[in-house]
């Protein structure tokens, strides 16, 4: 929803929309100022801050949007049947791996009775249909596009063991927040306004995964609506406010699996104020369901 954002505050500032592949090219893209904001998964934004990259976290992308799949049909049926698996995660510095931590830890098991690898997320649904792994804990849309091809199914999502999950997080250079801290608030209000429009049923989630899977993603348009609406809160775009305590259990699991070195204050990786400010926002007047899509024409 950048573009849209962007294309609704023209006469101050434009924001231009880059798609990435993994988070560690983003990781690059922020430290060499090719990107001046972007979305991390929230452990590697906290320990990127930790080891002096100068950016902060000042928004979520979203809630929830993340499951452990398995094989459909397979040997595994709950969490216990993991032990001696090959499981895929994104990143070690991933919230998909502490949420599988947690899973093992809430069966039973320990870190080490599972083998854990580090995917690309556009590869996991692949291999775990070839039988090159045997699960994976990913976020939306990958576990969708293996419920969608009949090979997999889901063992559990993050709601089951992560109250109020948390993923991706906006993050931006602290060279910006400085000097431009009214382009960052208005980039802010639009994707909070952009999470609101989102929530408000299950006609608009469908148009944007219509649009954005034709326009930006160049993904199917039927599995973006599969991740959006199977159920409508199997992602959530609210509330999207960095809360302490939701950063307090990261900051514990980090520094339980040695993914911090020190610790780390709230307020050194956080800049609340522009979700604050986000905070008596509406959502977008943007009707649905009129006319042709197209990506040149935003409604007033």
């Amino acid at each position: 929803m950048t573009d849209y954002i962007a294309r609704h505050s023209l006469e101050q500032y434009l924001f231009i929309p880059r798609m990435f592949q993994g988070f560690p090219e983003i990781k690059e893209a922020l430290i060499s100022n090719r990107i001046q904001a972007g979305f991390l998964v929230a452990p590697l934004a906290m320990a990127l801050r930790s080891q002096g990259v100068p950016i902060k976290i000042v928004f979520l992308g979203h809630r929830y949007g993340s499951a452990a799949v398995v094989k459909r049909g397979g040997p595994v049926k709950k969490v216990a049947d993991l032990k001696g698996k090959t499981v895929a995660i994104p990143s070690r510095y991933s919230d998909e791996r502490l949420l599988l931590l947690r899973a093992l830890d809430a069966n039973g098991l320990q870190p080490g009775d599972v083998r854990t690898v580090e995917m690309a997320p556009p590869d996991v649904a692949g291999a775990l249909a070839s039988g090159a792994i045997d699960a994976f804990v990913m976020g939306e849309p990958f576990p969708s596009q293996a419920e969608m091809g009949g090979f997999g199914e889901v063992l559990f999502h993050a709601r089951e063991y992560w109250p109020d999950y948390m993923s991706c997080v906006l993050v931006v250079r602290e060279d910006v927040i400085e000097k431009r801290p009214q382009a960052v608030q208005v980039l802010v209000d639009g994707i909070a306004r952009s999470g609101m429009w989102l929530d408000e049923g299950q006609t608009e989630r469908e148009y944007a995964a219509e649009f954005v899977g034709r326009y930006y993603y160049n993904q199917p348009p039927e599995l973006l609506k599969w991740a959006l609406t199977r159920p409508l809160d199997r992602v959530r775009f609210n509330p999207l406010l960095p809360r302490r305590d939701d950063f307090q259990m990261v900051h514990d699991l980090m520094r339980k699996y040695g993914l911090l070195d020190q610790p780390i204050a709230f307020e050194e990786y956080v800049d609340i104020r522009f979700a604050e400010g986000a905070m008596a926002e509406t959502a977008w007047d943007y009707p649905v369901g009129h006319g042709r899509m197209d990506p040149g024409r935003i409604p007033d």
